[in-house]
């Protein structure tokens, strides 16, 4: 049956809410919700009270302990104590008042609490109001205080317990309410990694968490900060960093009294990660802060690049580009922070981005010009993030399907595979024509070492679209028989061969060829130079034969040093010297010994320095792209030095 609703509506229908019945009445008002994160806002709630004790001076050491129930933590820091004298207006203990009362406590004047997390005065007593059992315990000016909670009201009066007791600090063990929440078991690990960060955050504080379910003590103590909170935020993710070092800023004494430590490192993530903080307080929504940060990050970037004439011709970079991979932290502490909501997730002062900016924009630009292998390493990741966009927005414009790579399927019909699928022990041969491939198929160990021929010199992907590159016929058969996809598409995880090895003639052509294929590497699937897949075969140029001895020259000079040591030893020695026209003039046996045997060859592992990322991209912009005045340029200041022309 419906409910029939009454007409009449006065005064004796409005309820007033004393004490703490509000936050009983409402939690998600003030905890956010009453799951999982909304519990364990109960525990950060009095844990950051702990922190504000120890961020401003007061206290040194905080413990957690996670009882073995599992439902029941108790926290304690060895700060002043909360006062237990009698509040002259309420004409109740203090401590009393602070965990009964909405909007009390001791963070609203500056001079008890210069930076707080606590703000709003309502941490304590909703960790109270919502909790089934409460014990505070207070040591201080000698004694030893305790009273008892239940759902928000006292169920002892406040005593003195034991006798002379020394030092001082506060103790609170609190039982969740199982009516109020979803779920009352606590998340041992969730607890660990917060306190842990906490000490990265105050670099001069220890917490102990003890977690009597399992029998495991933790001690955090970080003195590195947040320079040391960066670099397990990269290796936890396994980033590979553009610069070796990360760029650290503290300002202290900022505009009414803020202090902000700033942490910066660019990584090759295709992703931007920010993590900041706000007097201890995670700000996973971010807010003006992180605003602040981007202005200041992208200013810096593009001053330095205009100073020192960085950015190449026809390339435009957002600021997207110069924020891609860019790891970074925020550990800001302020007088006033205005958060949005009880649950403090996003900063509102305008202030702050101001006070970031100020902080960092000219500290960062300065530092790069007083480090430039940093300064070059940074500015050709924004670089290869500003190619790689535009590429993208190409191929987007010209492709509206997606090119599918099959891990074993759709291979091309000239490559010779190998049996292994075992993408650690297999290879793959690139080789220079049909013919020399032939020699490479009888010459090879098949069980691990795959070929494909390449008929002529290949497209060359700068002055190429991702489309055109696609539709090039031998580059496609390169990227099926990788089987990783390539561009934004690429997944090192499904590289099927470990080693992707070029092998062409030692002459003029042959070096073409390999540039005009690392090139295409670099351009479209530099994750593989990234991780040291791709290389160079050392075929030799020369054959010697001296006696009953054989001896492979790589090159001229190679050629003449050999000589030179056998003819010291024996200066009638005759050698009969033979030169290799191409890898085609090899028979299989040849090839095998001098350059497919593991055993025997020599190979060139491409890398790419972390000094030298800059140069590279503009080596490779200059060279292989479609302006020629940087060509015409790069001949005129070398010829002199050419002395003998291959042609």
């Amino acid at each position: 049956m419906a409910e029939v609703l009454t007409s009449t509506y006065t005064g004796k229908d409005i309820q007033v809410l004393e004490g703490l019945e509000p936050v009983r009445k409402r939690p998600g008002m003030y905890i956010g919700g009453t799951g999982k994160p909304g519990l364990h806002h109960l525990l950060w709630e009095l844990v950051d009270n702990a922190v504000d004790e120890a961020s401003n001076g007061f206290a040194s050491q905080i413990e957690v302990t996670l009882h073995s129930d599992g439902q029941s933590v108790t926290i304690s820091d060895n700060g002043r104590g909360i006062p237990v004298d009698i509040h002259p207006k309420k004409k109740i203990p203090t401590l009393e008042l602070i965990l009964t009362t909405l909007h009390s406590g001791g963070k609203f004047d500056s001079s008890n609490y210069i930076t707080s997390g606590g703000l709003h005065g309502v941490g304590s007593s909703v960790v109270n109001a919502l909790s089934e059992v409460l014990v505070a315990t207070v040591k201080r000016d000698g004694n030893k205080y305790e009273q008892k909670y239940s759902r928000g009201v006292p169920k002892s009066k406040l005593k003195k317990i034991g006798g002379k007791t020394r030092g001082s600090g506060t103790s609170i063990f609190f039982r969740p309410d199982r009516d109020i929440f979803d779920t009352v078991e606590f998340d041992a690990e969730l607890i660990r990694e917060r306190l842990e960060v906490k000490t990265y955050l105050n670099s001069d504080l220890k917490i102990v968490f003890a977690n009597e379910q399992s029998g495991e003590r933790y001690e955090f103590k970080h003195e590195g900060g947040i320079a040391e909170f960066l670099e397990k935020v990269v290796s936890d993710k396994e980033l590979r960093v553009v610069q070796q070092d990360p760029f650290i800023v503290r300002q202290e004494r900022l505009q009414s009294g803020a202090r902000v430590e700033i942490a910066l490192q660019w990584t090759e993530s295709p992703r931007e990660t920010t993590i900041s903080y706000v007097n201890g307080i995670p700000t996973v929504d971010g807010g003006t802060h992180e605003q602040g940060l981007k202005d200041a990050v992208r200013s810096a970037i593009r001053a330095y690049m205009d100073t020192h004439d960085l950015l190449p011709k026809g390339v435009d970079i957002t600021a997207d580009d110069i924020r891609e991979g860019l790891v970074s932290i925020i550990n800001l502490f302020m007088v006033d922070p205005q958060f949005q909501g009880q649950t403090k997730e996003k900063l509102n002062n305008p202030e702050a981005r101001s006070l970031i900016v100020g902080a960092l924009r000219l500290e960062l630009e300065q530092y790069l010009n007083a480090h430039p292998s940093t300064g070059e390493a940074i500015a050709a990741r924004v670089i290869q993030s500003a190619r790689a966009r535009i590429a993208s927005r190409a191929a987007a414009r010209t492709v509206r399907r997606k090119t599918s790579i099959s891990h074993r399927l759709n291979l091309p019909g000239k490559l010779a595979d190998c049996a292994s699928t075992d993408p650690s022990e297999s290879e793959l041969f690139i080789v220079e024509g049909d013919s020399a491939g032939g020699s490479a198929k009888q010459g090879r160990d098949r069980h691990h070492q795959a070929i494909l021929p390449l008929r002529g010199k290949v497209l060359n992907a700068e002055q190429a679209t991702l489309a055109k590159v696609q539709a090039n016929k031998e580059l496609s058969n390169i990227v099926q028989a990788l089987g990783c996809g390539i561009g934004d598409q690429l997944n090192v995880n499904h590289l099927r061969y470990h080693k992707v090895i070029l092998l062409m003639d030692a002459d003029s052509d042959g070096h073409h060829i390999a540039t005009l294929l690392l090139t295409f590497f670099y351009r479209y699937m530099r994750p593989l130079i990234d991780e040291g897949y791709v290389y160079i075969a050392q075929p030799p140029l020369y054959r010697l034969d001296a006696g009953k001895e054989t001896y492979w020259a790589l090159d001229e000079s190679d050629r003449e040093k050999i000589t030179t040591d056998l003819r010291k030893k024996r200066k009638d020695i005759k050698i009969d010297i033979q030169r290799f026209k191409g890898l085609g003039e090899m028979m299989p046996a040849t090839l095998r010994e001098t350059t497919l045997d593991p055993e025997k060859r020599r190979l060139l592992q491409v890398s790419i320095p972390e000094g030298e990322r800059l140069t590279t991209e503009n080596t490779i912009s200059d060279l292989m792209g479609k302006d020629s005045s940087p060509r015409f340029a790069f001949i005129m200041e070398n010829a002199a030095e050419v002395e003998e022309l291959d042609l």
